[in-house]
């Protein structure tokens, strides 16, 4: 061996000696420290980061953290117990007879104030002495854990917060900002998302409503800030029409008012990550069908199926939706939403509807279709980004996979409402679970199951029982949901047969009383789905 190569070999083992040296030393030092607690810092352990998909369902398959889903019912995120461990559904309305392994809902009622919203039941949840002993009782340490709603205030906020909860959500302030009809048009300007040709504007009267919506024409489409399913939207074409709703267009500051056009609805969802905007397929939407709902532009069902709409349209209301959640995270705002889309059919033009900022009457339908199924529900997306985890996330692949047809399979829900003008009093509800449809138009409840997935066949459904025995029918009441595969409407957005036959025999399922004039009026609590 040369000199050379032995003084390089001896310096080298020199080095590697000190460094040796150097690091059990800094060993010792660190365990003296640890030993040593009133002297010792702490060292904030480093977040575990989750790589993709496969990384994102073990991590909820082991989570340890409490999460809630506290709302009138469990429908809109029907399954997320399946998926999340831990999650539990906090419901006033008691769907499934109490057989619902993930459900709780309080057992007796305490005085409360009259209902006039989602919202207030929530609030009367979370003051409710069961829930709070029941979010207590699940506690992790210190921690009592997550919470979502469908709707919530800063009321709500509030009462989250005492109880130990964070809500996972956007404030309220901020998603009633973005909730509000005429201010989801200037995102939308911002986004470079196209909407119906519209002007913002105070209305005082019919001659003023001419004036500034002049450039429109005469056939117009009004909607107030706020409302939903189709309370607030007016379809005005002369001063008649105008003045059945001239009221509540003249009270609001500032209201929508848009040129009317031939269109379809339909309906998309997504959610604001940290890595970009994921996107789900577009759906149909079944809109003023007077067999499921009272109102002309009411919210009534989706569909989803393969080639729903030609490739051009997809292609369109992705980019669409795209652009729009980028702005909305410009905004400050993260998480699930829903756009819905407009597509003029004489001219084939796909335009924004209005946004809806948090989980809707559409969500059971994205979360269990193929597509979700093969990846994750888009909530598991949501709900990461208020969990104390860090994640890689490949968002352009998961657009690129949830856009390919083979990757969607076909479902409809039926939102069905009492159509009705009398008031009702229920004697006999069907049960919530899978029912089974005759070559007769009759219906058989066939077994108890907590969702659609357990459907197997067009013969079969998913019914989701809203209204129950002892409860009140009024004019708009939510009768129930049905789930169903297939489709439930024609390529020229009619009711199929299948449809109205499935409507007759539920309805026909439900027996009830009409009240007089002198009984006492029940409660009327509005759209409990969307």
């Amino acid at each position: 061996m040369s000199t050379d190569k032995q003084t390089t070999k001896t310096k080298s083992k020199t080095s590697k000696t000190k460094k040796e040296a150097s690091a059990t030393k800094a060993v010792k030092k660190s365990a003296a420290k640890t030993k040593d607690s009133k002297t010792s810092k702490t060292v904030a352990k480093p977040k575990s980061v989750l790589n993709g998909i496969p990384d994102l369902r073990r991590f909820f398959y082991k989570n340890e953290t409490p999460i809630y889903f506290v709302s009138a019912t469990n429908f809109n995120l029907l399954g997320a117990d399946e998926w999340i461990k831990g999650f539990k559904f906090i419901n006033y309305i008691e769907c499934f007879d109490g057989l619902h392994p993930n459900v709780f809902s309080p057992k007796e009622e305490i005085p409360h104030d009259e209902f006039e919203s989602i919202e207030d039941i929530n609030n009367y949840l979370l003051q409710h002495p069961e829930v709070q002993e029941y979010v207590k009782s699940r506690k992790k340490g210190r921690k009592a854990g997550k919470v979502m709603f469908l709707m919530f205030t800063e009321k709500t906020e509030k009462l989250a917060k005492k109880l130990g909860l964070e809500v996972m959500f956007p404030s309220a302030k901020m998603r009633t900002a973005m909730d509000n009809k005429v201010n989801t048009n200037r995102l939308a300007e911002k986004a470079g998302v196209a909407c119906v040709p519209y002007v913002l504007s105070k209305v005082n009267d019919y001659e003023h409503l001419q004036k500034v919506s002049k450039k429109l024409g005469n056939d117009l489409v009004i909607q107030t800030p706020f409302g939903d399913s189709g309370h607030t939207t007016f379809f005005i074409s002369n001063e008649e029409e105008y003045k059945k709703h001239a009221e509540e267009i003249e009270a609001e500051k500032e209201v929508k008012i848009m040129k009317r056009i031939n269109c379809r609805g339909s309906a998309i969802e997504a959610c604001v990550t940290r890595h970009g905007t994921i996107v789900a397929p577009l759906m149909t939407e079944l809109v003023g069908f007077k067999e499921l709902t009272p109102y002309k532009g009411g919210w009534c069902g989706n569909e989803i199926y393969p080639d729903s709409f030609t490739p051009a349209l997809r292609k369109k209301a992705r980019e669409y939706t795209q652009l729009f959640g980028n702005q909305l995270r410009k905004e400050g705002y993260k998480g699930y939403f829903e756009l819905d889309f407009l597509i003029d059919q004489d001219n084939g033009e796909i335009y924004l509807g209005e946004l809806n900022p948090r989980v809707t009457g559409a969500s059971s339908i994205t979360n269990h279709a193929v597509f979700a199924l093969a990846d994750a529900p888009l909530y598991l997306f949501h709900i990461l980004e208020w969990m104390d985890v860090d994640y890689d996330l490949d968002v352009k692949a998961i657009n690129n996979r949830w856009a390919k047809q083979e990757n969607t399979d076909s479902w409809s829900q039926l939102i069905i409402k009492h159509t009705k003008k009398t008031i009702e009093q229920v004697t006999e509800a069907p049960r919530s679970g899978i029912w089974k449809i005759f070559d007769n138009g009759h219906i058989q409840f066939n077994r108890m199951d907590t969702h659609r997935r357990a459907v197997e066949t067009e013969n079969e459904a998913f019914f989701l029982r809203i209204t129950n025995k002892g409860d009140y029918l009024y004019e708009g009441a939510d009768m129930g949901i049905l789930v169903t595969r297939g489709r439930m409407m024609t390529d020229n957005f009619q009711l199929t047969q299948r449809a109205k036959t499935w409507i007759n025999a539920v309805q026909a399922n439900y027996t009830s009383t009409v009240l007089d004039d002198k009984t006492e009026q029940p409660e009327i609590i509005g759209n409990l789905t969307k």
